[in-house]
């Protein structure tokens, strides 16, 4: 087990199913992040579920910064760097990319190469081919993602829901595979809402 902090706490371990959530650069304005932080800090409760249900409303409005990801060659690009460590680093559950955001669930596998090593190798190579798409330079990705280890079954399929019910949450489709830019292993697709 591995715990580092810088301004969000990691907890990792060498096993277990991960649900990580990463963002671009650009996609919410620091004076938005303070207040989140201000209120997070004036909540009596710090689980208060209406402070991250804010952050995700903002962030799935795509009201701020370039929106990128809506690019479908870097949507794409995004897509490939998630696959491609299916079956060395991990076992790829699911995924969703929204035009500022990427939500991923994966199960480390035996040998992996650590978390932070594979979202740095996924964050890098996928900000290196959009930016060269999108003829621009500098930061791609916000430095830190928010990830969380899987506890239950129970949360297993919450998460899992969460994860490809994003869109249709966010009013961009009505069935969540319409949604071009998520995936679900094929194991897990009768566990997700018609």
């Amino acid at each position: 087990m591995t715990f580092t902090r810088r301004n969000l706490p990691h907890l990792y371990f060498e096993r277990g199913i991960y649900f990580i959530t990463f963002r671009l650069a650009d996609s919410l304005l620091v004076e938005i992040i303070a207040d989140l932080i201000r209120s997070s800090r004036n909540s009596k409760n710090i689980k208060d579920k209406r402070i991250f249900q804010k952050f995700d409303s903002i962030l799935d409005s795509g009201k701020y910064g370039a929106n990128y990801l809506k690019n479908d060659n870097v949507a794409d690009i995004v897509k490939h760097c998630l696959h491609y460590p299916h079956n060395k680093d991990y076992k790829l559950i699911c995924y969703c990319i929204m035009s500022n955001h990427v939500h991923v669930v994966f199960e480390l596998l035996e040998n992996n190469k650590g978390i932070s090593k594979i979202m740095q190798s996924i964050k890098r190579i996928s900000a290196r081919k959009s930016n060269e798409i999108l003829h621009r330079s500098g930061t791609f990705w916000q430095d830190e993602s928010f990830d969380r280890l899987i506890r239950n079954e129970k949360e297993f399929y919450k998460i899992l829901r969460y994860v490809l019910m994003n869109p249709v949450k966010a009013g961009l489709v009505t069935h969540w595979k319409d949604w071009k830019n998520s995936y679900c292993h094929p194991e897990f697709i009768e566990s997700i809402p018609e």
